[in-house]
């Protein structure tokens, strides 16, 4: 399910809305995603998280506004997804899942190991469409401050869109490597492994979209009647 693996591959990144301290730029050796081996870039500042996972496409989520930018480099366009329309995709996801399915639990394995001369250890998370294992590097230098960015209060769009996703606040560390493999027909599986972390300031121009970019409206799957709410009834 080329969704599920998506939303995983940018799980690391998209858990930011409000700011948290230092900005922090994130560099991922990044393997089975798209066939081949690559590099990714994750750059965090505040509520605004960008995500370069190639040249040619740059993913900027804002927090404040609740809205995902997609910038496609090589035709000099952009495609704008509200928050309205982020939570009612995410609730028109939910429609494929079981309500009483509880959502799973982070499990330490009790495995050790040493990633790039860092100390791990070992976390499983069985989710309803993917496994992820994560490497969590408890004394990772500056491993709290990058984690308190990944804590920060989360958008409500987001929140939706990610409701099966594992909550950071439960991570005793900074995790350094994630598996995921999907489970549905066709699964795939990619391996995340951070190389290298800064902490110089960011510009804000990196999350602006260049003013010769020409926007993409998206589809209307809604008929104008507006994005259905992805909350539950009171």
């Amino acid at each position: 399910m080329k969704l599920a693996l998506f939303l995983a591959a940018l799980s690391l990144a998209f858990w930011l809305a409000q700011p948290a301290g230092a900005d922090v730029t994130l560099i991922q050796e990044v393997q089975g995603l798209g066939g081949g081996a690559g590099e990714m870039t994750i750059k965090i500042k505040g509520g605004k998280v960008r995500i370069d996972p190639s040249p040619k496409v740059t993913t900027i989520f804002d927090g404040g506004t609740g809205e995902l930018t997609t910038l496609m480099r090589d035709e000099k366009s952009v495609i704008r997804m509200s928050a309205d329309k982020l939570k009612a995709a995410a609730a028109m996801l939910k429609q494929f899942n079981s309500e009483n399915e509880a959502k799973p639990k982070l499990v330490a394995t009790g495995q050790k190991e040493t990633i790039n001369g860092i100390e791990t250890d070992q976390y499983i998370y069985d989710g309803p469409d993917f496994k992820a294992t994560y490497w969590i590097a408890p004394n990772y230098p500056n491993g709290a401050e990058i984690l308190r960015q990944l804590q920060a209060v989360k958008s409500e769009a987001w929140n939706a869109a990610n409701a099966r996703l594992p909550d950071y606040h439960d991570f005793p560390g900074l995790p350094i490597r994630t598996r995921v493999t999907t489970k549905h027909e066709g699964a795939h599986e990619f391996t995340s492994t951070i190389t290298a972390v800064k902490l110089d300031p960011i510009s804000d121009s990196e999350f602006a979209v260049p003013p010769d970019f020409k926007e993409i409206k998206m589809p209307d799957f809604f008929g104008g009647k507006g994005a259905p709410s992805a909350s539950p009834p009171q």
